[in-house]
């Protein structure tokens, strides 16, 4: 079992800037990729962005070049910088950690969410 402690949301102003952070509980486990969610109302949820153990990384279209990923594979840790924030990026953002219990068996683990609100 992982689990997974999320800080860092809040109110921001559009153009502003914030940083989430992620801490996954130890296990003896192996956590291949960590990453970060978005949910809005009415939506379903979506990839934002997340980082390998190797250091790859993804992101949404609607977030590169605002949006950056980082990780600490010492701490278990994921960070997530969003600058130049816009409304719509507006939903309750999830932590997300994909952790290897065997060969073949990918299991993952979600934070409890923290909101993101942009608006003036």
């Amino acid at each position: 079992q992982v689990q997974l402690v999320e800080s860092g949301g809040g109110l921001v102003q559009p153009g502003g800037s914030l940083t989430l952070s992620c801490a996954a509980s130890k296990t003896g486990f192996r956590i291949i990729a960590m990453g970060w969610y978005r949910q809005a109302p009415g939506k379903q949820r979506e990839l934002v962005a997340s980082i390998t153990s190797a250091g790859s990384t993804t992101y949404s279209d609607s977030v590169k070049g605002r949006f950056t990923i980082s990780r600490d594979n010492a701490k278990n840790t994921v960070n997530l910088q969003m600058n130049s924030l816009k409304p719509e990026d507006t939903a309750v953002y999830y932590c997300n950690a994909k952790v290897q219990l065997s060969l073949s068996i990918i299991q993952d683990y979600w934070g409890q969410g923290t909101q993101v609100t942009v608006s003036s």
